[in-house]
């Protein structure tokens, strides 16, 4: 069994090394798949399976809008790599070069500005390129300063925290203009992370209103911001009307073919002329491949991604694969010449398989399959008991598409200890109210201390008295 490794780089390898960067999709269920594939390879000696991630967990992200809304609890949104990887050697750390000539990769790890030794390089016979996407932001004045995100969990945790202490700010001011602001929330991008953010913490914040004595839920002013002309995409134009309508009819301001021009001193000013005061703007307007990518000289196409071929090798390299958000892999389900798969959840878990597939097929001298699968649908939530989906042509909205939305999401979370923990969290919320509390201090645990031991939180030693 491989060890676990927080900061330092594996050793030399025994038999053939399989490098995988990134934890997310692609990277856990590659790794996952390999293990089961190689067990007796692993036990041996022969093989070694190495994952270089930032993070010691997958985050399974269709569930950071019910994490944000208290319906699921953040640690059961994320599965820790040590305990499905059992047989890889777990490196907590970022890839910053990749050089496909000599098979190595250049590695930071937790421990490398502590000890000062620098990077780390990984040499590898085979290597995995899945280190998913970044927030793709764009030069908005005041974006920077003031812009939540919505990708991770802690960004979700962390704007449910402030969406409840706008409330509480809005309640103890007697500024009509501060109250105005806090209760004003302007999303920007109406994808699946928009909406479903958007949808969820409305329906949250709703909820909470009924607990303070001078904020009703209409004083609450949700605005979404898309500058396209309609929203949710992937679940077809008559589901997406649809969904508009929703949204409307709970007084959410849904602005179409509409763009963030600039939101400093938290006023976000909106391309059609508006000017709305708001201490809250998440921008969840898209994603772009990771910036690895750049640095690894591999081919690239239009957008940032590697150029794949549908075995999922990267073109023209060899021993290099890649899959999910920075792989463009050719769909072959599509008449459409060039096209390329969607870089979403539903391809990146089947790339996942093929991918770990063929490398093994790869070291047995056995022919590759190629990557085929034709797009299912999409399912989006709109809150509690509602939402929209397309699946397999059909057309489904209201608690239907809800009740899909969740039956689909929970079949697809990996691990089964994290299917029961949230079939088991979705059934008590069921029996008991909503909880509403903010744990904003989590974002900072030492104030309180710093501030009892004489010092301004957050300064330096010279501040203690």
């Amino acid at each position: 069994m491989a060890s676990d490794s927080g900061g330092t780089p594996p050793g030399p390898p025994p038999g053939v090394r399989i490098l995988v960067i990134g934890g997310g999709y692609v990277g856990m269920y590659t790794a996952l798949r390999l293990q089961r594939k190689l067990k007796q390879r692993l036990r041996s000696g022969e093989a070694e399976i190495v994952v270089v991630t930032p993070d010691p967990y997958m985050t399974y992200q269709p569930f950071l809008p019910e994490a944000a809304a208290g319906s699921i609890s953040p640690r059961h949104v994320v599965v820790p790599l040590r305990r499905v990887l059992p047989h890889c050697t777990i490196v907590i750390g970022e890839a910053q070069r990749v050089d496909p000539v000599k098979r190595i990769a250049t590695v930071t790890t937790l421990a490398t500005g502590e000890d000062g030794t620098g990077a780390v390089e990984i040499p590898y016979d085979e290597i995995v390129i899945a280190p998913g996407s970044v927030s793709r932001t764009l030069p908005v004045p005041g974006l920077a300063d003031h812009g939540f995100g919505f990708k991770t969990i802690e960004e979700a945790i962390g704007l449910r925290n402030h969406v409840i202490e706008q409330m509480d700010i809005a309640s103890a001011t007697r500024d009509p203009a501060i109250r105005d602001a806090a209760l004003t929330f302007v999303f920007v991008g109406g994808g699946y992370a928009g909406v479903e953010a958007l949808a969820e913490l409305e329906d949250m914040a709703r909820y909470t209103a009924r607990y303070y004595h001078n904020i009703k839920a209409e004083d609450l002013k949700w605005i979404l911001v898309e500058a396209t002309g309609r929203i949710l995409p992937e679940v077809g134009e008559a589901m997406g009307k649809y969904a508009v309508r929703e949204l409307r009819g709970r007084n959410i301001d849904v602005r179409l073919e509409t763009r963030l021009d600039s939101c400093e001193d938290r006023v976000a000013v909106l391309s059609d002329g508006s000017r709305f005061p708001t201490r809250t703007l998440v921008w969840t307007a898209g994603v772009k491949p990771a910036p690895l990518l750049a640095a690894t000289g591999l081919p690239l196409n239009e957008r940032g991604r590697l150029i794949c071929t549908a075995k999922l090798t990267v073109e023209g390299a060899g021993h290099v694969w890649a899959a999910g958000d920075a792989a463009a892999v050719p769909d072959l389900t599509s008449d459409e010449p060039g096209r390329e798969t969607a870089p979403n959840a539903q391809h990146a878990v089947r790339q996942a398989k093929v991918l770990a597939e063929n490398i093994v097929a790869s070291m047995n001298g056995e022919p590759l399959k190629e990557y085929r699968h034709s797009y299912a649908g999409s399912v989006a939530s709109l809150g509690l008991h509602k939402g929209v989906a397309h699946v397999y042509g059909r057309r489904l909205k209201g608690y239907p598409a809800w009740l899909m939305h969740r039956v689909y999401h929970l079949s697809r979370v990996p691990t089964f200890n994290r299917k029961a923990r949230v079939l088991a969290e979705w059934t008590l919320a069921g029996l008991f109210k909503r909880e509403i509390v903010s744990l904003g201090s989590l974002e900072h645990p030492r104030a309180e201390f710093e501030i009892a031991a004489g010092r301004r939180p957050g300064g330096d030693g010279d501040d203690c008295q």
